[in-house]
């Protein structure tokens, strides 16, 4: 009963066997999660891989983050440009004298020294609001022409999130489907190792075994309960896995679908498909870098053209020697000009600059080398494993076939006392290790052929 609450609920669909990989599809068809796992006192949701993939595309924090990053991105551009617009402030002064500065005033005879004069009035306010409009500036064109690019970037940054999820989910749910899968076919070795039980028992009884034969069948069995429960066991943490990459909340609960048509044809793959270097976002997002770096050493080029600004200041003036009368009247003026700043010398910071980009431009053009022969390296890698798994598949499907009319075969003949029950024994081990093997292989298929598209940089992630 304890394993009953643990274990895998199954829901039964047959499958006719002589369609091709019908065996695997029939232990998947079949599958849902233990009642271990069930919310109590709600009905857990059933969710196929494009709904988990949906979801994560929608929750997984990763992908959120970087969606943020574009808002960021786009909002730090706003800032870079904002010098482009008219800069106004405004600003207020206001002096008091205890003692009013002196001046020296000419005798307008020319007759005597210079007079001692005390000159202006002893409190002053003047409010001032100045207009600042830049003309041309190198860093803030450097702005204009780099902020699309750090859009892109960013933009690029969430597709490779995407894409890493996206192939981390799939993994993830066949490699749960895979240890559900490995139960099933457990539970219907255990529940023929027990009948096997019995059936020697009887036999041992009526003298037809010996003690030796009845051991045995005991040993086999409690070895096939052991791996029925060791995989049980492992439900629970590959839920963990496939939720953590969903981003799925760990205290809910959720069953596993499989599409057997689906699943089908999933397992195909044109294998005539030239890799394309285009398709991968890592060459896309070195791409995006060199555009950047460039568009960093022509800035640091154009460094040494001045700056120039066009300004208006406004000033509404108040003076008086009392302040009851400050803000009696008061005395406007203003002004406009332009202002040129020609970096003349800068220490040749500007020339050590544009040596410094080139030679992260140059940093650049050897990682895109080096990333080419690692996409290469990736890709025959993945296409090698496809091919192999595809054909290790299909043996391995007509091995199960085989070890499985063989054990028909033997339990027959054994239970005809022809053979002995070491042939059982043997008939039984190939019988497991042919099926464990088979769902095995599916899974191992399943999984090459993300690593296939993910290193064709095909895997879809707009969904």
């Amino acid at each position: 009963m304890a394993e009953a609450d643990t274990g895998a609920q199954v829901i039964c669909s047959q499958v006719s066997r002589k369609r091709k990989l019908s065996f695997i599809f029939f232990l998947l068809l079949s599958i849902c999660i233990p009642r271990a796992h069930a919310q109590e006192g709600a009905q857990a949701a059933s969710m196929t891989l494009d709904e988990c993939i949906d979801y994560a595309l929608a929750h997984q924090p990763y992908i959120n983050q970087s969606l943020i990053g574009i808002s960021i991105a786009k909002t730090s551009n706003a800032i870079n440009l904002a010098g482009w617009l008219p800069q106004v402030t405004g600003s207020a002064s206001a002096i008091h004298y205890f003692q009013l500065p002196t001046s020296l005033v000419a005798d307008s005879a020319g007759v005597r020294a210079p007079i001692p004069t005390h000159t202006g009035v002893v409190n002053t306010v003047i409010p001032e609001l100045s207009a600042t409009q830049t003309l041309f500036n190198p860093q803030l064109l450097y702005a204009a022409k780099a902020a699309n690019l750090y859009v892109k970037e960013a933009r690029q940054i969430t597709d490779s999130a995407k894409i890493f999820t996206v192939a981390t989910v799939c993994k993830s749910f066949y490699n749960l489907l895979l240890t559900l899968a490995q139960i099933n076919v457990l539970k219907e070795d255990t529940a023929r190792l027990d009948r096997n039980v019995l059936d020697t028992h009887n036999q041992f009884i009526g003298g037809i075994v010996d003690e030796t034969d009845y051991d045995e069948a005991v040993i086999t069995l409690n070895t096939s309960k052991a791996q029925l429960k060791q995989q049980i066991e492992n439900i629970a943490p590959q839920y963990a896995i496939l939720k953590q990459a969903m981003g799925y909340p760990s205290k809910q609960q959720f069953n596993v679908m499989v599409d057997t048509a689906q699943m089908m044809q999933d397992i195909a793959f044109d294998t005539t498909q030239e890799m394309e270097f285009d398709h991968r976002i890592e060459y896309q997002q070195l791409q995006t870098a060199k555009k950047l770096q460039h568009e960093l050493t022509g800035y640091y080029g154009l460094s040494f053209l001045p700056t120039v600004s066009a300004f208006y200041n406004y000033f509404y003036e108040y003076e008086s020697n009392t302040s009851s009368g400050l803000f009696s009247t008061a005395y406007p003026y203003s002004y406009i000009g332009l202002s040129v700043n020609i970096p003349l010398f800068t220490g040749f910071s500007r020339i050590e600059n544009i040596h410094k980009a080139r030679l992260q431009e140059r940093l650049l053009d050897w990682s895109q080398v080096s990333l080419k022969a690692e996409i290469y390296t990736e890709y025959t890698t993945a296409l090698a494993n496809y091919k192999s798994n595809l054909y290790s598949l299909q043996l391995l499907e007509d091995n199960e076939k085989r070890a499985r009319n063989v054990y028909r075969i033997v339990s027959l003949q054994y239970k005809e006392g022809i053979v002995a029950y070491l042939n059982m024994i043997v008939a039984e081990s190939n019988l497991i290790t042919a099926e464990v093997g088979y769902t095995n292989a599916l899974y191992q298929l399943l999984s090459s052929k993300i690593d296939l598209e993910k290193a064709m940089g095909d895997i879809p992630y707009n969904h």
